[in-house]
């Protein structure tokens, strides 16, 4: 079957028609989309640069002067005024300019953007964009500037008041919520960016303090508390009480404590019988003689639990404690001194002394005195310094006469080694070890011949070690134109000694001296060497033989001045 234009019917020439001018139309639109494409609609602005109108890579060129320096621009967040500063590249925050052009500039079949095109364009936001993990990490670095901690309360004592500081809860940053407040901000601050903050609580409420101070402060000094021990006594009044207090805050709660050693110490000096300290034995010399002071045993109130119990007894209308007590023994008991042996005299030695020189007599009784009654204990080694330092006008010495470098001079201390020269008779006698001696450069005829010592401060001393397991005591005195030694213990060696001849004699000669201090002599004594000898027997042991050996200068005669010229 065939048809023609002259047989169509109305009908059918109608969609024809209609059908033609859809596509007329849909082909104008798309015309007019594609023929939009690059361009910005007239009057739009991007966070307030206009760019309408501009193409597209026009426009993204002008965005880019003017608005990539502002998104390099750091910004301020605070809170409570305190701020910090937030550089956005740190931060890893930025604008993605090619995105927000592209979406104006681009082809769309958007009809309200292609009818922006027509009317005019709006204010367009900039795409931005967010690293979240360097954003997060910044706010926690501003956090450290922002956050401000809590502020714990105190609680403690002004005299017999308690005396409260109130806790202060701290602010933090909301981590969660600066988040995205500052997402939302970060380009066009206005001003500061004021982030949100949560609380951050104190560890102890202030009503806790309430608590504390109605319940433990104000019962600790209504009144005196008793302590009772082994039948005694004594009262705290409540400025000792509060002085011995400590609050502490932590955990939620406030705890007293009370100093117990501060408070048996208070005891003490309220009732003597709660307070006896122990006393060591002693030897001392008595009436010539060693004499054993016994020890005594201490009494006090055990601290033990003591500030628990008080505090506990605060609450009470006894106000009374009953607490232990505890004996304390000494460090060196009656036992221990006895133990010394010091019981029997184990010997005596002495020398004259020049009667005629009274201020070397002066040095000798201050240094007797400084040894009377020292004690020196089994294996412990005699130091004459030690005892006597140091040589000072303070200390009790004055100057007279020694020899030095081989001439007669003056110092302080003048005549001491008299004193070595006893203590080392007595050590070498006794049979203790010879630690350090030396003898004078020339011989004075009141000491044994190479049996005695000098002494100067700093260069020598005079020691011994008492090599026996009692302990010995010295007693030392001048008197009857002589200096005594002597010595109370156990006697533990049989000391056999002897001296040599005079041998090796050597002539004196005349020597000048020019210092300022010279002191004339008129000399004429020979010079010599001496040997001395000892054995040493206990009863379990003897000791090989020991010998020493000393060469004494001759006492020259002494010229003040220079040596004689060939012309003299």
């Amino acid at each position: 079957m065939t048809t023609s234009k002259k047989g169509l019917s109305r009908a059918a020439k109608g969609w024809i028609i209609g059908g033609s001018l859809a596509l007329v139309l849909a082909g104008g639109y798309a015309g007019t989309a594609y023929a939009l494409v690059g361009q910005i609609p007239h009057d739009t602005t991007v966070h307030g640069v206009a760019v309408g109108g501009l193409s597209n890579d026009e426009a993204l060129e002008k965005l880019t002067a003017e608005l990539g320096p502002l998104a390099e621009q750091p910004f301020d967040v605070a809170v409570d005024g305190e701020s910090a500063s937030i550089d956005p590249a740190d931060a890893g925050l930025g604008i993605d300019l090619e995105s927000t052009v592209s979406g104006y500039a681009g082809f769309t079949l958007d009809p309200v953007k292609l009818w922006q095109h027509v009317v005019g364009g709006s204010e367009v936001a900039p795409e931005l964009t967010v690293d979240e993990t360097k954003l997060a990490a910044a706010l926690n670095a501003a956090a450290e500037t922002l956050d401000v901690a809590p502020t714990e309360g105190t609680l403690e004592f002004d005299g017999v008041e308690p005396a409260v500081t109130e806790p202060v809860p701290g602010e933090k940053v909301a981590q969660d919520a600066a988040f995205g407040t500052v997402v939302e901000r970060w380009f066009d601050p206005a001003s500061t960016i004021e982030l949100p903050t949560t609380t951050d609580p104190v560890d102890v409420p202030a009503e806790e303090f309430d608590r504390a101070v109605e319940n433990l402060a104000e019962p600790l000094v209504a009144d005196t508390v008793t302590v009772r021990a082994e039948g005694h006594s004594a009262k705290l009044s409540p400025e000792l009480l509060a002085g011995a207090a400590t609050f502490t805050a932590e955990n939620g709660s406030v705890d007293l404590e009370l100093d117990a050693e501060e408070i048996v110490e208070s005891l003490g000096k309220d009732n003597s019988d709660l307070g006896v300290e122990p006393r060591e034995a002693r030897v001392v010399l008595e009436d010539g003689k060693p004499k054993i002071i016994p020890s005594k045993t201490g009494l006090r109130v055990s601290p033990k639990g003591l500030g628990e119990k008080i505090v506990a007894a605060a609450n009470t209308q006894e106000r009374s404690v009953s607490a232990e007590a505890e004996v304390t023994e000494p460090e060196f008991t009656t036992k221990d001194a006895e133990a010394w042996g010091i019981d029997e005299e184990i010997l005596t030695f002495s020398t004259p002394y020049p009667k005629y020189d009274s201020v070397r007599t002066q040095n000798l009784k201050a240094g007797q005195r400084k040894l009377n009654g020292v004690i020196v204990k089994p294996g412990e080694t005699f130091s004459l310094i030690g005892v006597l330092a140091p040589i000072t006008k303070e200390n009790g010495y004055f100057e007279s006469g020694v020899v030095e470098s081989g001439f007669s001079t003056t110092a302080l201390g003048g005549g001491l080694s008299q004193i070595s020269t006893q203590m080392f008779n007595v050590g070498w006698l006794a049979g203790y070890d010879d630690v350090e001696h030396r003898p004078h450069t020339r011989w004075f005829d009141r000491y044994p011949a190479g049996r005695e010592a000098t002494l100067w401060e700093g260069q020598i001393d005079m020691k011994w070690k008492n090599n026996t397991d009692t302990a010995v005591m010295i007693q030392a005195w001048v008197g009857q134109d002589r200096v005594y030694t002597r010595l109370w213990g156990t006697k533990h060696w049989d000391v056999k000694t002897s001296t040599s001849k005079h041998y090796n004699l050597t002539d004196p000669e005349t020597k000048y001296n020019e210092a300022d201090e010279c002191v004339p002599e008129s000399g004429g004594e020979k010079g010599f060497t001496v040997n001395n000898t000892r054995t040493r027997t206990s009863a379990s042991e003897t000791l090989p033989k020991e010998t020493l050996t000393w060469t004494y200068a001759p006492w020259h005669k002494v010229v003040c001045g220079p040596p004689p010229g060939d012309d003299d």
